[in-house]
């Protein structure tokens, strides 16, 4: 077995859902199930592709991997983000079921994919080139032997995501934006009570959640797949498990990156082990997840635990 090779396959599939857990923690922070998730990383992935077209049609064939970069991932968290706000427009102003209106936004956000994604991709482009370009980030990187083949092989987008994990981070646990966040998910009332614009913060922490989880749906088609095969590929599958992954990580983002590659481990390591059906291996995070999850709550550690209002919509007016 090729150590190196399994951890490349390990890492390309960890960012996908890396990405979405990222996004996920952000919006649960604040006490916003969104299972919105897989259609919003649908939507980043579409957003994607007209960031490239756009790309193409201004510069035409001359890559610039910066500015590819640029117009792809902008574009990427303009669709997300958007669509994240539409969540939060629904879930917070209209106070409608979290949990119906993000199975609503993910059947809306795969059939967005699909149909407008017929219209936007062309096949005549030249996707796999733009992919390659984006995949250009230490260049020289094979001079470096198994090393550099191992950890410097990767696109922008695969650092980016563990930099994102990190600020994230950083965020959540050292900013006074952390703090309010956090405790309007804890209780909005009492953070309402303490002169905490609840409503604002909600808005963007479900925003930019959103707008970074459509990351994974911008890397899953242009860095995983080599942008070939885009109205082909279904993105909302991972999008699923970055939700559960949340549980994993018990809400937290440095978690999140080790949770990820575990699931990305057990995503890819049956092809690499003959005569061992990779559906054995494929299930071994969600029964950990289990796991975790009835050993937190049985423990019942403040830290461990979901938000508090995790779910539950907020009326000022029932203070």
């Amino acid at each position: 077995m090729d150590v190196s090779l399994v951890i490349q396959s390990t890492i390309t599939i960890a960012v996908i859902y890396l990405f979405g857990c990222i996004g996920e923690i952000l919006n649960e922070k604040v006490g916003h199930l969104n299972l919105g998730i897989p259609g919003i990383m649908s939507i980043g992935a579409l957003g994607g592709i007209v960031g490239i077209n756009v790309y193409l049609a201004i510069f035409g064939e001359v890559f610039s991997t910066i500015g590819i970069l640029t117009m792809s991932i902008l574009f990427t968290m303009i669709f997300a983000g958007f669509a994240g706000l539409i969540y939060a427009f629904f879930t917070i102003k209209l106070k409608s079921n979290q949990n119906v209106t993000g199975l609503v936004l993910t059947t809306f956000g795969i059939g967005v994919m699909r149909g407008i994604g017929k219209l936007v991709y062309q096949k005549e482009l030249p996707y796999s080139a733009v992919s390659l370009a984006m995949k250009k980030c230490f260049p020289g990187y094979e001079k470096l032997g198994w090393f550099g083949e191992t950890f410097l092989s990767y696109g922008f987008l695969v650092y980016l995501a563990f930099i994102l994990a990190i600020v994230a981070h950083f965020v959540l646990k050292y900013t006074k934006v952390g703090l309010y966040a956090r405790a309007i998910g804890e209780s909005p009332q009492t953070a309402d009570s303490q002169g905490i614009n609840v409503e604002k913060y909600k808005y963007w922490f479900i925003v930019i959640g959103s707008a970074i989880a459509g990351l994974g749906g911008l890397y899953y088609i242009m860095d995983k797949t080599n942008g070939t095969s885009f109205l082909e590929l279904d993105v909302s599958p991972f999008g699923w498990v970055a939700v559960a992954l949340v549980i994993f990580s018990l809400w937290k983002p440095l978690s999140g990156i080790l949770g990820s590659l575990i699931f990305g481990f057990a995503y890819v390591i049956g092809s690499f082990i003959p005569g061992i059906p990779s559906s054995i291996f494929g299930i071994v995070p969600y029964v950990v997840t289990i796991i975790i999850l009835i050993i937190t709550s049985i423990i019942n550690k403040k830290g461990s635990q979901a938000p508090a209002s995790l779910g539950l919509n907020y009326d000022r007016e029932e203070r």
